[in-house]
């Protein structure tokens, strides 16, 4: 299997076991920055546009400079290359754009801007084929906090994970492959890395980007395609007991894609015959650019 791949935004292929970022560089001294992941599947990297807008509207919230997107572009487009190149074109691979304020003590030198592509993990795999056990956890947050509280940047991808990694560790401690938060109203938020749908028939519901989460990615494509094929899509608050009324709820991300939700704090789904029809839909998203 390919090695992990470091490119910058030059160009410049690096080598991915050598030293790169500064010892002071604010991704790593504060997680004072921004990321994307995305997925490379077939060889390409798929919904590239939407990542990029995702990126800008982050480092807008972070008070970041503007994305230089043709950079980006390039960049990925290096990466792309030397993952296929690397692989012989098989297998899928995640593919990370990571954007941070830079050096803590050379302010004027810039941002630190690179993109990575390493192998998909197996357990992404299995979350896929065999679905995920799920708990719930308490974010710690009213719905209306983003709006009260912009300094929070709730509904920002930032590099400040090491909440959602304590939740996810957490979870693991109880028995559980991942977690959905609820806020202090009871609401169904999002999980650590991934969007809550609830699907029941051919209508899918996720919760509003509005209350604070992250506007997902692999969501709006979702959406956006099940639209075109005849789905009915919502997006409205839910609660816990509208993940148990459901005939499924999913867990959907860029790498991941879809991963069914199979029991939820214990209590275990029932089964659906429409399983593979979302996955495949979900599959097929995910393809248009």
């Amino acid at each position: 299997m390919a090695q992990q791949i470091l490119v910058t935004l030059d160009g410049t292929v690096h080598d991915s076991d050598a030293p790169f970022l500064h010892a002071d560089d604010l991704a790593a001294l504060r997680g004072d920055g921004v990321f994307e992941t995305l997925l490379i599947r077939s060889g390409r990297v798929r919904r590239v546009g939407a990542h990029l807008d995702r990126l800008e509207r982050s480092s807008d919230m972070m008070g970041l400079p503007a994305p230089d997107r043709e950079a980006w572009r390039s960049a990925i487009e290096v990466a792309e290359k030397q993952w296929s190149a690397s692989s012989g074109g098989e297998g899928e691979a995640w593919l990370r754009l990571v954007y941070s304020r830079g050096r803590e003590s050379a302010p004027d030198a810039g941002p630190t801007a690179y993109v990575m592509v390493g192998p998909v993990a197996e357990r992404i795999r299995s979350a896929r084929a065999d679905g995920i056990s799920v708990v719930t956890l308490e974010r710690g947050f009213s719905t209306d906090l983003a709006d009260a509280a912009p300094w929070q940047l709730l509904g920002a991808k930032t590099l400040s994970y090491a909440t959602n990694m304590a939740a996810l560790r957490h979870a693991a401690a109880q028995g559980f492959d991942d977690v959905i938060y609820l806020s202090s109203e009871g609401s169904v938020l999002e999980g650590p890395r991934s969007t809550v749908i609830a699907v029941t028939g051919r209508t899918l519901v996720t919760p509003p980007a509005e209350i604070g989460i992250l506007p997902g990615t692999t969501q709006r494509a979702v959406f956006e395609t099940a639209a075109q094929e005849g789905w009915t899509t919502r997006t409205e608050p839910l609660r816990r007991a509208d993940l148990i009324a459901a005939e499924s709820v999913w867990l959907v991300s860029s790498v991941a894609l879809a991963a069914r939700v199979t029991s939820l704090n214990r209590y275990v789904m029932p089964e659906s015959t429409k399983n593979d029809e979302f996955a495949q839909l979900v599959d097929r998203a995910i393809c248009v650019d």
